[in-house]
């Protein structure tokens, strides 16, 4: 025989659980004269052959055919008004769900004015509140099967990439610009996505974008890129690196201590030092029968913006000695991804400090 439910209540639901779904399986036996206790933050929701139909909110109340009219209805046609009857009842939190998460599952591929194509993660946050009980539970359970709160979040969470997506289509801006705009990108994606929840009963509260980063993959591009850019020339590249290599050959063999070490430091130096020299033959050997410079030919103008490498280098220090400075507070730099940026500005104004 089934059992009757002469108490519908959901007393323990908590603050981050969407709907609670009354009998957890199945549908559950109830009948006039059952009461219906439902708290302050809750509204409960008689479910039945797939829609929506009555409404409880805040009280206790007693099932009658006044409070239920449209489930009356039904089941007058289904059981000649005899009870008990089948249903299910779902208490929706009306509460707000502050700091709700959002990201990217997978990387978003989009052109880029300064880089071609690029592939991008983005997250940040939002907050919601149902505001029409019937229509979520009509919507969200009948039309999806969803009432377990992970799939609800991941529902959400689908809308809301599917839109961020196409605002950044539409708004064309390079990856460099995406950070001054992060207000504005999430006050469009707001605008786009409020639509769709207020279609399923919700209200998107808030909206906030926290980051937009290249995969790794993306800022090792650029890395080799800015890098390209600022050498230009090949021979003077090959120059660089092997003055570097005889840097740090010198400086792993001053760490090792020992007779070996620093001879291995040396003889790694001498090494470097013939194919820097090697390097730098081949490189005024393709400048014969090239017309000398003129007298008054400037030197290569150093790059507005550095890599670490560079900033180094035109400081006449190690690269850890630049990232020190960074992370000290003492000279400003531009994180993107795993790698910095500084301008040859914010560098001169730090040497004359």
């Amino acid at each position: 025989m089934a059992r009757i439910i002469d108490v519908v209540e959901v007393p323990n639901q908590q603050q981050d659980e969407m709907v609670r779904r009354l009998p957890e399986y199945g549908s559950g036996d109830f009948r006039f004269g059952s009461q219906v206790i439902v708290r302050e933050f809750q509204q409960a929701v008689f479910f039945r052959d797939g829609k929506a139909l009555d409404t409880f909110g805040a009280g206790r109340h007693t099932i009658t055919t006044a409070n239920l009219p449209l489930l009356s209805g039904l089941i007058g046609m289904a059981t000649s008004g005899r009870t008990p009857f089948t249903a299910e009842v779902y208490f929706v939190n009306m509460r707000e769900f502050l700091d709700q998460k959002w990201g990217t599952a997978e990387p978003i591929p989009l052109r880029d004015t300064d880089l071609g194509l690029v592939r991008l993660r983005a997250f940040g946050t939002y907050s919601l509140q149902v505001q029409d009980p019937g229509l979520f539970v009509n919507k969200i359970v009948g039309a999806q099967g969803m009432y377990q709160t992970p799939q609800i979040e991941r529902f959400l969470r689908g809308i809301i990439i599917a839109k961020l997506t196409d605002l950044l289509g539409e708004l064309g801006k390079g990856l460099f610009d995406l950070p001054a705009l992060y207000d504005e990108i999430g006050a469009g994606a707001k605008a786009k996505v409020q639509d769709d929840f207020a279609n399923v009963g919700i209200q998107l509260k808030t909206l906030y974008v926290n980051s937009i980063s290249p995969t790794e993959e993306t800022a090792k591009a650029i890395d080799e890129r800015a890098a390209m850019g600022a050498i230009g020339d090949m021979s003077k590249y090959m120059q660089f690196q092997t003055a570097r290599g005889i840097r740090d050959a010198a400086q792993a063999g001053g760490e090792a201590g020992s007779v070996t070490g620093a001879g291995v430091g040396l003889g790694a130096g001498m090494g470097m030092g013939a194919a820097m020299a090697q390097a730098m033959g081949q490189a005024m050997g393709s400048q014969e029968g090239q017309q000398a410079p003129s007298a008054g030919a400037q030197a290569p103008s150093v790059p507005e913006i550095m890599t670490l490498s560079e900033a180094a280098a035109y400081m006449r220090v190690g690269e850890e000695d630049v990232l020190a400075v960074i992370q000290a507070g003492e000279l400003k730099a531009k994180k993107i991804g795993t790698s910095y940026r500084i301008s040859k500005g914010a560098v001169d104004e730090f040497l004359s400090s």
